[in-house]
Order: structure tokens, then C-alpha cells, then sequence
């Protein structure tokens, strides 16, 4: 590389800090591209493209929420299926292996760790609902008590 851009950096220190801006607001988006090419992250969907999955292909949805969180209001038809639980009841969603699956949560880790149960026990597509129960309720769609 050459000297001239160091020199360049070092004359301000304000060109300093924009370089160092720079360099941070790129990794930052990068980063999710990172964590998706490593295969650790459920591919997510917004609210609206989940109600495109549920509408066209049949998509069930699954709660991992808390049973307070899930009474307190859920996506319409969602099957509340709280994340200490979803191992052991995998036999109950066995029927639905050719359909989408929507996981539900808070915003948070709980459906990325829902997704990665899911997958290891076969099934093909399984999505997380992108800002959780609040994404759902900012997009102004319908929520069951």
C-alpha cells in the first residue's frame, strides 16, 4: 500500500477518525452475512412474509414464548410450544414435515435455538418470525388472547 495514505491518515486527527468509522460501520455489515454463510441462523422472515408462508403454503406457526407471554397474546392458530418443551414434543409436529415452520418468540435467541431443534430433527424448512411477537404487532396484524 502506499505511504501516501498513511501520511494522509496522520495529518488529521479527524481523518483518523473517519477511516476507523468507516472500518466499524462495514464490519457491522458484514457481520450478518458472516453468521448466515456459517450456517448457525435460521434463514428470517418479516411479518409480512410470514403471512405470505401461512396463506399460500399452509405455514404452522409455533410459539416458544412462555405460557404468561403466549396468554397475553399470540399470532392467530399458533401452536404454543414452549422452548423447555419443543424436544420432547417434536412427535406432535411430526405430521407437518412437508410445511413450512414458523417459530415464533421474543425478540431474542429462543427461535434461533427452536430452529436449530427443528432442523436437527428433520424438518426442511423452518423459518423465525424476524422482531419476534413485536414485529408481529408493529406490521398492526391480528393477535389472539
Amino acid at each position: 500500500m502506499d505511504s501516501s495514505f498513511f501520511v494522509f491518515l496522520q495529518k488529521n486527527p479527524f481523518n483518523m477518525v473517519l477511516f476507523g468509522t468507516a472500518v466499524v460501520t462495514g464490519g457491522m455489515l458484514v457481520w450478518p452475512l458472516f453468521g448466515r454463510l456459517a450456517g448457525g441462523a435460521a434463514p428470517q422472515v418479516g411479518a409480512f412474509e410470514a403471512v405470505s408462508l401461512i396463506n399460500r403454503r399452509d405455514a404452522v406457526i409455533i410459539d416458544v414464548r412462555d405460557k404468561a407471554d403466549y396468554a397475553a397474546g399470540h399470532v392467530p392458530n399458533a401452536r404454543h410450544m414452549p422452548l423447555a418443551e419443543l424436544a420432547g414434543r417434536l412427535a406432535e409436529l411430526e405430521k407437518f414435515k412437508a410445511r413450512p415452520l414458523l417459530v415464533n418468540c421474543a425478540p431474542g435467541a429462543a427461535a434461533a435455538k427452536a430452529c436449530t431443534i427443528l432442523k436437527q430433527a428433520g424438518f426442511k424448512e423452518v423459518f423465525a418470525l424476524r422482531g419476534g411477537m413485536s414485529g408481529w404487532v408493529e406490521a398492526s396484524l391480528p393477535v389472539e388472547k
